[in-house]
Protein backbone atom coordinates (compact mmCIF):
# COMPACT_ATOMS: atom_id res chain seq x y z
CA UNK A 1 0.00 0.00 0.00
CA UNK A 2 1.03 3.65 -0.37
CA UNK A 3 -0.11 5.58 1.95
CA UNK A 4 1.20 8.59 0.12
CA UNK A 5 -1.17 9.01 -2.67
CA UNK A 6 -4.98 8.88 -1.63
CA UNK A 7 -6.78 10.67 -4.26
CA UNK A 8 -6.45 14.23 -5.80
CA UNK A 9 -9.37 16.01 -2.87
CA UNK A 10 -7.46 14.55 0.01
CA UNK A 11 -5.55 15.88 2.36
CA UNK A 12 -2.11 15.02 4.07
CA UNK A 13 -1.76 11.61 4.56
CA UNK A 14 0.41 9.87 7.10
CA UNK A 15 1.17 6.51 8.94
CA UNK A 16 0.26 6.40 12.80
CA UNK A 17 1.49 3.95 15.64
CA UNK A 18 -1.12 1.98 17.48
CA UNK A 19 -1.73 2.83 21.06
CA UNK A 20 1.01 2.04 23.69
CA UNK A 21 0.03 -1.73 24.78
CA UNK A 22 0.04 -3.12 21.03
CA UNK A 23 1.36 -3.47 17.66
CA UNK A 24 2.38 -0.69 15.21
CA UNK A 25 -0.98 -0.30 12.65
CA UNK A 26 -0.51 2.03 9.50
CA UNK A 27 -3.16 4.40 10.14
CA UNK A 28 -3.63 6.96 6.54
CA UNK A 29 -6.09 9.87 7.45
CA UNK A 30 -7.50 12.51 5.27
CA UNK A 31 -9.97 15.34 6.30
CA UNK A 32 -10.93 18.84 4.44
CA UNK A 33 -12.25 22.01 5.57
CA UNK A 34 -10.40 24.01 7.87
CA UNK A 35 -12.17 25.61 10.14
CA UNK A 36 -11.12 26.78 13.51
CA UNK A 37 -8.23 26.90 15.12
CA UNK A 38 -7.15 24.53 18.01
CA UNK A 39 -3.80 25.98 19.16
CA UNK A 40 -5.80 27.15 22.60
CA UNK A 41 -4.24 26.68 25.66
CA UNK A 42 -4.53 26.35 29.06
CA UNK A 43 -4.10 25.10 32.92
CA UNK A 44 -5.38 22.43 34.97
CA UNK A 45 -6.55 23.12 38.05
CA UNK A 46 -3.40 22.29 39.95
CA UNK A 47 -1.93 25.04 38.02
CA UNK A 48 -4.14 27.68 39.35
CA UNK A 49 -4.27 29.95 42.14
CA UNK A 50 -7.13 30.49 44.65
CA UNK A 51 -8.04 28.35 47.55
CA UNK A 52 -7.70 24.76 46.71
CA UNK A 53 -10.26 22.40 48.19
CA UNK A 54 -10.02 18.56 49.03
CA UNK A 55 -12.00 16.21 47.62
CA UNK A 56 -24.97 23.74 41.38
CA UNK A 57 -27.84 22.58 44.23
CA UNK A 58 -28.05 25.95 46.10
CA UNK A 59 -24.89 27.85 45.18
CA UNK A 60 -24.76 31.60 45.05
CA UNK A 61 -22.01 33.75 44.09
CA UNK A 62 -20.22 35.82 47.14
CA UNK A 63 -17.34 36.37 48.99
CA UNK A 64 -15.63 33.04 50.45
CA UNK A 65 -14.90 32.66 53.85
CA UNK A 66 -12.07 34.90 55.56
CA UNK A 67 -8.53 34.00 55.39
CA UNK A 68 -8.25 33.14 58.64
CA UNK A 69 -10.44 30.90 58.51
CA UNK A 70 -8.68 29.37 55.31
CA UNK A 71 -5.39 29.11 57.40
CA UNK A 72 -7.11 26.67 60.22
CA UNK A 73 -8.39 24.40 57.83
CA UNK A 74 -5.36 24.14 55.60
CA UNK A 75 -3.78 20.67 55.43
CA UNK A 76 0.15 21.56 56.41
CA UNK A 77 0.97 18.88 53.22
CA UNK A 78 -0.63 19.49 50.28
CA UNK A 79 -2.01 22.76 51.50
CA UNK A 80 -5.68 22.20 50.66
CA UNK A 81 -8.76 23.27 52.64
CA UNK A 82 -9.10 20.14 54.70
CA UNK A 83 -12.66 18.43 54.96
CA UNK A 84 -13.95 15.87 57.37
CA UNK A 85 -12.68 13.96 58.45
CA UNK A 86 -10.25 15.64 59.69
CA UNK A 87 -7.17 14.10 61.71
CA UNK A 88 -4.71 15.16 64.74
CA UNK A 89 -2.06 13.81 66.66
CA UNK A 90 -1.63 13.68 70.33
CA UNK A 91 -0.13 17.11 70.32
CA UNK A 92 -3.23 18.49 68.38
CA UNK A 93 -1.94 19.15 65.45
CA UNK A 94 -4.61 18.27 61.95
CA UNK A 95 -3.95 16.99 58.34
CA UNK A 96 -6.64 16.09 55.82
CA UNK A 97 -7.52 12.16 55.17
CA UNK A 98 -5.92 11.82 51.58
CA UNK A 99 -2.26 12.69 53.24
CA UNK A 100 -2.50 10.63 56.48
CA UNK A 101 -1.88 7.50 54.81
CA UNK A 102 1.23 9.54 53.01
CA UNK A 103 2.74 10.47 56.04
CA UNK A 104 2.62 7.38 57.14
CA UNK A 105 0.92 7.57 60.14
CA UNK A 106 3.59 10.68 61.49
CA UNK A 107 2.59 13.87 62.16
CA UNK A 108 4.49 15.92 59.91
CA UNK A 109 4.79 18.62 62.12
CA UNK A 110 5.81 16.70 65.40
CA UNK A 111 6.11 13.42 64.10
CA UNK A 112 4.47 11.75 66.86
CA UNK A 113 2.08 9.09 65.36
CA UNK A 114 -1.34 10.04 64.20
CA UNK A 115 -3.46 6.91 65.19
CA UNK A 116 -7.22 7.49 64.40
CA UNK A 117 -7.63 10.69 66.48
CA UNK A 118 -10.48 13.19 64.76
CA UNK A 119 -10.23 16.85 65.58
CA UNK A 120 -14.62 16.76 65.78
CA UNK A 121 -14.30 20.86 66.37
CA UNK A 122 -12.42 21.51 63.48
CA UNK A 123 -14.79 19.35 61.86
CA UNK A 124 -17.30 21.37 62.73
CA UNK A 125 -16.05 24.22 61.50
CA UNK A 126 -15.31 23.09 58.16
CA UNK A 127 -18.80 21.96 58.15
CA UNK A 128 -20.30 25.31 59.04
CA UNK A 129 -18.31 27.61 56.80
CA UNK A 130 -19.08 28.99 53.12
CA UNK A 131 -16.67 27.76 50.79
CA UNK A 132 -15.81 28.25 46.54
CA UNK A 133 -16.67 25.34 44.68
CA UNK A 134 -13.27 23.92 43.71
CA UNK A 135 -14.02 23.89 40.24
CA UNK A 136 -14.20 28.01 40.63
CA UNK A 137 -11.00 28.12 38.54
CA UNK A 138 -12.57 26.86 35.74
CA UNK A 139 -15.47 29.46 35.91
CA UNK A 140 -17.86 28.55 38.47
CA UNK A 141 -18.89 31.36 40.99
CA UNK A 142 -20.85 29.15 43.40
CA UNK A 143 -20.14 29.36 46.91
CA UNK A 144 -21.94 27.08 49.33
CA UNK A 145 -21.61 25.20 52.53
CA UNK A 146 -20.00 22.09 53.26
CA UNK A 147 -22.80 19.28 52.63
CA UNK A 148 -23.97 21.39 49.54
CA UNK A 149 -21.09 21.94 48.23
CA UNK A 150 -20.05 17.75 48.53
CA UNK A 151 -23.29 17.24 46.19
CA UNK A 152 -22.85 20.41 43.76
CA UNK A 153 -19.45 19.46 42.69
CA UNK A 154 -20.34 15.93 41.75
CA UNK A 155 -22.17 17.47 38.85
CA UNK A 156 -20.93 20.79 38.79
CA UNK A 157 -20.96 21.73 35.06
CA UNK A 158 -16.97 23.68 34.96
CA UNK A 159 -15.40 20.66 36.54
CA UNK A 160 -12.25 19.11 34.91
CA UNK A 161 -12.75 16.43 31.91
CA UNK A 162 -10.43 13.26 32.17
CA UNK A 163 -8.37 12.78 29.46
CA UNK A 164 -9.44 10.87 26.38
CA UNK A 165 -7.18 8.86 25.25
CA UNK A 166 -6.97 5.44 24.92
CA UNK A 167 -4.87 2.80 25.17
CA UNK A 168 -3.19 4.11 28.38
CA UNK A 169 -4.81 4.92 31.74
CA UNK A 170 -3.70 8.57 31.74
CA UNK A 171 -4.86 10.52 34.91
CA UNK A 172 -4.90 14.06 33.87
CA UNK A 173 -7.89 15.97 33.99
CA UNK A 174 -8.41 19.91 33.11
CA UNK A 175 -10.24 22.03 31.07
CA UNK A 176 -11.02 20.95 26.87
CA UNK A 177 -8.12 23.45 26.01
CA UNK A 178 -5.85 21.90 28.58
CA UNK A 179 -6.63 18.90 27.36
CA UNK A 180 -6.16 19.27 24.11
CA UNK A 181 -2.94 20.97 24.77
CA UNK A 182 -1.88 17.58 26.05
CA UNK A 183 -3.03 15.33 24.22
CA UNK A 184 -1.08 16.90 21.67
CA UNK A 185 2.40 17.35 23.66
CA UNK A 186 2.07 14.21 25.60
CA UNK A 187 0.25 12.07 23.53
CA UNK A 188 1.76 12.92 20.01
CA UNK A 189 -2.02 12.65 18.98
CA UNK A 190 -2.39 13.96 15.42
CA UNK A 191 -4.99 16.98 14.88
CA UNK A 192 -7.10 17.75 11.71
CA UNK A 193 -9.17 20.53 10.65
CA UNK A 194 -12.87 19.55 8.98
CA UNK A 195 -16.08 18.24 9.40
CA UNK A 196 -15.38 14.79 7.02
CA UNK A 197 -12.55 12.48 6.69
CA UNK A 198 -11.24 9.14 5.53
CA UNK A 199 -9.70 6.96 7.82
CA UNK A 200 -7.60 3.77 6.83
CA UNK A 201 -6.83 1.23 8.97
CA UNK A 202 -4.36 -1.68 8.32
CA UNK A 203 -3.26 -4.45 10.52
CA UNK A 204 -1.13 -7.82 9.41
CA UNK A 205 -2.37 -11.06 10.46
CA UNK A 206 -6.01 -9.92 11.56
CA UNK A 207 -7.05 -13.58 12.25
CA UNK A 208 -4.79 -12.60 15.57
CA UNK A 209 -7.11 -10.36 16.57
CA UNK A 210 -6.48 -8.92 20.10
CA UNK A 211 -7.69 -6.26 22.48
CA UNK A 212 -6.12 -3.35 20.66
CA UNK A 213 -6.64 0.13 20.12
CA UNK A 214 -5.09 2.71 17.19
CA UNK A 215 -3.95 6.23 17.98
CA UNK A 216 -6.61 8.52 18.74
CA UNK A 217 -7.55 11.07 16.14
CA UNK A 218 -8.66 14.51 16.88
CA UNK A 219 -11.37 16.34 14.46
CA UNK A 220 -11.49 20.31 14.96
CA UNK A 221 -14.79 21.91 13.43
CA UNK A 222 -17.34 23.95 14.48
CA UNK A 223 -15.38 25.44 17.00
CA UNK A 224 -14.80 22.46 18.67
CA UNK A 225 -13.11 18.96 18.75
CA UNK A 226 -14.65 15.26 18.05
CA UNK A 227 -12.12 12.41 19.13
CA UNK A 228 -12.70 9.20 16.58
CA UNK A 229 -11.94 5.72 18.41
CA UNK A 230 -11.08 2.93 16.82
CA UNK A 231 -10.08 -0.65 18.26
CA UNK A 232 -10.68 -3.95 18.01
CA UNK A 233 -12.06 -6.74 20.88
CA UNK A 234 -13.76 -9.64 21.48
CA UNK A 235 -17.83 -9.03 21.60
CA UNK A 236 -17.87 -12.35 23.93
CA UNK A 237 -16.29 -14.62 21.38
CA UNK A 238 -17.08 -12.95 18.65
CA UNK A 239 -13.77 -10.89 16.71
CA UNK A 240 -15.18 -7.53 16.11
CA UNK A 241 -13.84 -3.69 14.98
CA UNK A 242 -15.34 -0.71 16.35
CA UNK A 243 -15.44 3.32 15.19
CA UNK A 244 -16.81 5.69 16.98
CA UNK A 245 -16.79 9.62 17.96
CA UNK A 246 -16.93 11.00 21.12
CA UNK A 247 -17.43 14.67 21.60
CA UNK A 248 -14.99 16.87 23.79
CA UNK A 249 -17.14 19.01 25.57
CA UNK A 250 -20.50 18.37 27.57
CA UNK A 251 -23.50 15.98 26.51
CA UNK A 252 -25.65 19.22 26.24
CA UNK A 253 -23.43 20.61 23.21
CA UNK A 254 -22.60 16.99 22.38
CA UNK A 255 -26.17 16.53 21.53
CA UNK A 256 -26.36 19.37 18.73
CA UNK A 257 -24.50 17.39 16.54
CA UNK A 258 -25.06 13.83 14.45
CA UNK A 259 -22.42 12.19 12.78
CA UNK A 260 -22.32 9.09 9.96
CA UNK A 261 -19.74 6.87 9.87
CA UNK A 262 -18.86 4.18 6.88
CA UNK A 263 -17.46 1.34 5.98
CA UNK A 264 -17.73 -0.96 2.49
CA UNK A 265 -15.62 -2.97 -0.48
CA UNK A 266 -16.39 -5.73 -2.59
CA UNK A 267 -19.47 -3.16 -3.66
CA UNK A 268 -20.60 -3.03 -0.59
CA UNK A 269 -21.14 -0.68 2.55
CA UNK A 270 -22.21 -0.45 6.05
CA UNK A 271 -22.86 2.72 7.66
CA UNK A 272 -24.20 4.17 10.80
CA UNK A 273 -25.39 7.11 12.45
CA UNK A 274 -25.37 8.50 15.98
CA UNK A 275 -24.79 11.62 18.07
CA UNK A 276 -21.08 11.51 19.77
CA UNK A 277 -21.22 10.74 23.17
CA UNK A 278 -19.32 13.26 25.86
CA UNK A 279 -16.30 12.69 26.52
CA UNK A 280 -17.85 12.53 29.98
CA UNK A 281 -18.62 8.75 29.36
CA UNK A 282 -15.19 7.19 29.83
CA UNK A 283 -13.96 5.20 26.51
CA UNK A 284 -15.11 2.07 28.37
CA UNK A 285 -18.30 3.11 28.48
CA UNK A 286 -19.13 4.00 25.47
CA UNK A 287 -17.41 0.91 23.78
CA UNK A 288 -18.92 -1.31 26.31
CA UNK A 289 -22.15 0.15 25.47
CA UNK A 290 -21.77 -0.34 21.39
CA UNK A 291 -22.59 2.83 20.19
CA UNK A 292 -20.70 3.42 17.60
CA UNK A 293 -19.88 1.21 14.25
CA UNK A 294 -19.36 -2.35 14.70
CA UNK A 295 -17.62 -4.58 11.91
CA UNK A 296 -17.20 -8.45 12.43
CA UNK A 297 -13.76 -9.88 11.60
CA UNK A 298 -15.48 -11.71 8.59
CA UNK A 299 -17.03 -8.50 7.28
CA UNK A 300 -14.03 -6.63 7.74
CA UNK A 301 -11.62 -9.01 5.84
CA UNK A 302 -14.24 -9.24 3.02
CA UNK A 303 -14.01 -5.49 2.52
CA UNK A 304 -10.51 -5.55 2.92
CA UNK A 305 -10.50 -7.68 -0.44
CA UNK A 306 -7.62 -9.91 -1.28
CA UNK A 307 -6.58 -13.31 0.42
CA UNK A 308 -7.84 -12.06 3.75
CA UNK A 309 -4.77 -11.95 5.17
CA UNK A 310 -4.34 -8.47 5.99
CA UNK A 311 -6.95 -5.74 7.38
CA UNK A 312 -7.20 -2.47 5.11
CA UNK A 313 -10.41 -0.96 6.27
CA UNK A 314 -11.19 2.41 5.09
CA UNK A 315 -13.71 4.44 7.35
CA UNK A 316 -15.11 7.65 6.02
CA UNK A 317 -17.00 10.03 8.33
CA UNK A 318 -18.80 13.45 8.48
CA UNK A 319 -19.91 15.45 11.11
CA UNK A 320 -22.73 18.60 11.42
CA UNK A 321 -24.97 20.67 13.54
CA UNK A 322 -28.33 19.84 13.81
CA UNK A 323 -30.14 22.89 13.12
CA UNK A 324 -32.07 24.05 16.28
Amino acid sequence: MNPGILGANQGAAEIKNMAPGGNIYQDVTESRGALVDYGAKSTNVEGRSGPRLCGSTGGRPGMASNSAVHELLECPVCLNIMCPPIHQCPNGHTICVNCKTKVQNSCPICRQELGNIRCLALEKVAESIELPCKYHVYGCQDILAYHSRMKHEEDCKHRGYNCPYAGAECPVTGDIPFIVAHLKTDHNVDMHDGSSFNHRYVKPNPHEIENATWMLTIFNCFGYQFCLHFEAFHLGTAPVYMAFLRFMGDENDANKFSYSLEVGGNGRKLKWQGIPRSIRDSHKTVRDSLDGLIITRNIALFFSGGDRQELKLKVSGRIWKEQS
